[in-house]
């Protein structure tokens, strides 16, 4: 069942409908767009914005560039030949249609999947028709054998008849026009005198405008001309069988009406999704009551529009009285286009919305004379009402703008009570506006129908646009006209026309005015007041955050400093390594050594704890035996099954397996490697596993160390593996003028995995 198009013009909805055009990319969007009708179907309307949803958060569709090509396609299925260029924009359509559904399945989240289902696959007809044509829509050489020997065939002709024609250029110089070769019909030719045509041997081809100059073919070209002429003939002919082919490939394609369907749906659906994102819209939630929720719903067409709270459930008409010009039209067209847009799958104009599927929308808007009719304005609207209540029911949306105008205020006043009655009785919702003061008195009194009016500001006499609801309307007119310099007598004479009761209401209504009023103030002072609040607790919520972020900074702060102490005690043992080398100061210089080592070890920032597995009760700073070395000394690094480990000035790298945790004696000092204690060197270095740098700094490191403590050979293990570290290292080896030599061990002994290094003394 389709929505009173009459609804829809009332509405402004073909605005709408030209909104989503204007964001549409393709043609095919574009009159989707303007086609676009409201549904009644509940499932339908939830798979719609479920769709338009993937598209503002899931894929961006991107269409631009796909032409609607029913039209190309209905020709070739007519069995008419396309022209190159037609074929390519089918072609280009069809690949842009194949790479939106890639795009869709890498992206989408669901909905639009269900959609790109539609877009067949026309890779076949694609690669044929971009491999026989060239991006102008010519057809390539290589479209078909023949037409390559045919092409291969006549550009030597035409040089061969280029050639034979400046030959004959100097012997015909006096009876040429001019001095150049130039085609005519498809055939080389002269350019000769009309006086002096009779003097040459051959055929005329065309002439000049003027009749100046004739094209003459000379006789020695004519068969040559007539062998380019028949292969161009079968070369046109080759040309147009190809077309045909791919013109048949198109029209023998039956998926092409659906891809194309299916382009103007996604198109729809991402105009949907550009229109919500550029009027800030949001999804609206069905309910199945037939209740209406809008928190601050706002008119999508009018510009800084003001937002209004509007319900309906158990209030089923909302009655809206008060002055012209004061928004009551406006907010009854921001519910009929919330429902409309909701039941097209849009996002509509609101922060919230729960919004029930109606079957129509019914309303009576506007004044519509009819002189051909014979129909005054009241008359007008009695045709239109006679619609309405035939319809109204409790899944219709009823909105009637100035019920009860046009006629005596008395009679108007009954007809519309009697009107608001029935649609009541029919338990049908929607909102109507009025001037009519009896209807106000109705509204207190109907359970159903509820008063409701827009403010008005009398200090300025300018509306605010705000919805009231549960206070009707005052009309203002002698308020404005005080305020507008009426003579007081006039305005004392109507007010005692009006009599008593007109009064009473007008003061009841002003008193209410100001009692809003005061509550209006009252909850500014609150909300202010929570304002201030939150932002207190926001500037409390901040000084937390920069006290925590400088706490950060200190310690990183303190990392660096330690960092830095590090850097400078090694740069410190790098001096002493130097000065170790003269061999006075040898033993004062390796006592210092161990101290900034010591020094070094202890600055340096302890690294992140390791995790230690269970039962296992070696960790970084365990004194370990390592019965290899017959030493024992500190854990320094943890590499899975292997460790690192201080023996006095060296470092090694042993097996988990081979040590053995060194059982800690409270009362006895701990062992040190300072002062006058014998030498712990060991002779054994082990590099396997370590870099190239770091390998060779820690050879460098032994050798100083050996060569000062005057210990040799250093027995250096780095694993034979590809032996890119053992010629790296032996590299260094001869350029180190503290070695004597050095040589691979013996087979038993690591072979080609160790090499021995003879320290000088």
């Amino acid at each position: 069942m389709s929505f009173d198009a009459r609804a829809l013009s009332a509405l402004d909805f073909p605005r709408i409908r030209q909104a989503l055009a204007e964001r549409s990319a393709t043609s095919l969007g574009v009159e989707r767009a303007q086609a676009l009708e409201p549904s009644a179907d509940g499932g339908r309307i939830a798979r719609e914005l479920n769709e338009v949803e993937d598209a503002m958060f899931g894929v961006s569709l991107s269409l631009g560039g796909i032409q609607d090509i029913r039209d190309l396609h209905g020709r070739a299925i007519e069995g008419r030949v396309l022209s190159g260029s037609d074929l390519l924009t089918a072609a280009y359509s069809l690949d842009g249609a194949m790479t939106v559904k890639r795009a869709i399945g890498a992206n989408s989240r669901g909905p639009l999947r269900e959609v790109a289902h539609g877009l067949a696959d026309h890779s076949e007809l694609v690669r044929r028709v971009l491999g026989a044509l060239d991006r102008d829509g010519q057809v390539r050489d290589d479209a078909s054998p023949r037409l390559r020997d045919l092409r291969k065939r006549i550009e030597p002709l035409r040089s061969r008849i280029r050639e034979r024609l400046s030959n004959t250029l100097e012997r015909w110089a006096d009876v040429l026009q001019e001095n150049i070769v130039t085609i005519r019909r498809d055939r080389y030719v002269l350019p000769v005198q009309a006086s002096r045509v009779g003097q040459v041997q051959g055929i005329i081809v065309d002439a000049s405008a003027t009749g100046q100059t004739y094209f003459v073919e000379p006789a020695t070209v004519t068969p040559l001309n007539n062998e380019l002429a028949r292969l161009i003939l079968d070369e046109e002919a080759e040309v147009r069988r190809i077309l045909t082919e791919l013109s048949g490939l198109l029209a023998a394609d039956p998926d092409v009406p659906l891809t194309l369907s299916t382009i103007g749906t996604l198109d729809l659906i991402a105009a949907k999704a550009r229109l919500a994102r550029d009027w800030r819209l949001n999804r609206p939630e069905p309910v199945t009551d037939n209740a209406y929720d809008l928190r601050e719903a706002r008119h999508p067409l009018i510009e800084n529009p003001v937002p209004n709270d509007i319900r309906l459930g158990d209030i089923k008409l909302l009655l809206i009285t008060g002055p012209n010009m004061g928004g009551k039209t406006a907010t009854l067209k921001t519910l009929g286009l919330a429902v409309l847009m909701h039941q097209c799958g849009m996002y509509v104009a609101a922060a919230s919305a729960k919004l029930p599927v109606v079957r129509d929308v019914l309303v009576d808007i506007g004044d519509e004379q009819s002189i051909e009719a014979s129909l005054s304005t009241f008359a007008s609207h009695l045709k239109h009402l006679r619609f309405v209540l035939r319809h109204a029911a409790p899944d219709t949306l009823v909105l009637i703008d100035e019920l009860g105008s046009g006629t005596d205020p008395d009679e108007g006043a009954a007809l519309s009570q009697a009107l608001i009655e029935q649609l009541l009785g029919q338990n049908a919702r929607g909102i109507i506006t009025s001037h009519l003061s009896p209807l106000k008195q109705f509204a207190l009194e109907t359970p159903g129908l509820r008063n409701a009016s827009m403010g008005f500001d009398l200090a300025t006499l300018a509306p605010t646009y705000h919805l009231q609801v549960g206070q009707p309307g005052r009309s203002y007119a002698l308020a404005i006209a005080r305020r507008m310099g009426l003579p007081e007598d006039v305005l004392v004479r109507a007010e005692t026309l009006l009599g008593p009761n007109a009064g009473l209401m007008e003061r009841m209504l002003e008193g209410l005015e100001h009692e809003r009023a005061d509550l209006a103030e009252q909850l500014a002072a609150a909300v202010s007041a929570r304002r201030d609040t939150e932002t207190e607790l926001a500037r409390v919520r901040h000084e937390r955050e920069t006290l925590e972020q400088r706490r950060n900074e200190m310690l990183a702060e303190a990392a660096q400093k330690a960092e830095t102490l590090y850097a400078d005690a090694i740069e410190r043992v790098r001096t002493l390594r130097a000065r170790a080398q003269e061999d006075v100061a040898r033993p004062r210089v390796m006592q210092e050594l161990r101290d900034l080592r010591t020094a070094a070890q202890k600055a340096r920032p302890a690294p992140p704890a390791p995790r230690e597995e269970r039962g296992d009760p070696i960790r970084v700073g365990s004194n370990v035996d390592v019965p290899a070395y017959n030493a024992t000394g500190q854990v320094l690094e943890l590499r899975g099954d292997d460790l690192v480990v201080q023996l006095g000035v060296m470092k090694v790298g042993v097996k988990r397996r081979d040590v053995r945790v060194k059982q800690e004696v409270k009362a006895k000092a701990p062992r040190t490697f300072v002062g006058t204690t014998k030498s712990t060197f060991q002779n054994e270095l082990q590099l396997r596993g370590m870099g190239v740098e770091e390998a060779v700094e820690e050879l460098r490191t032994a050798i100083l160390e050996a060569h000062a403590l005057k210990e040799s050979p250093l027995r250096v293990v780095h694993g034979k593996g590809q032996g890119v570290l053992r010629r790296l290292l032996r590299e260094y080896l001869k350029n180190d003028k503290r070695v004597e030599s050095f040589h691979d061990a013996e087979t038993n002994q690591g072979g080609h995995g160790v090499t021995i290094v003879n320290v000088k003394r």
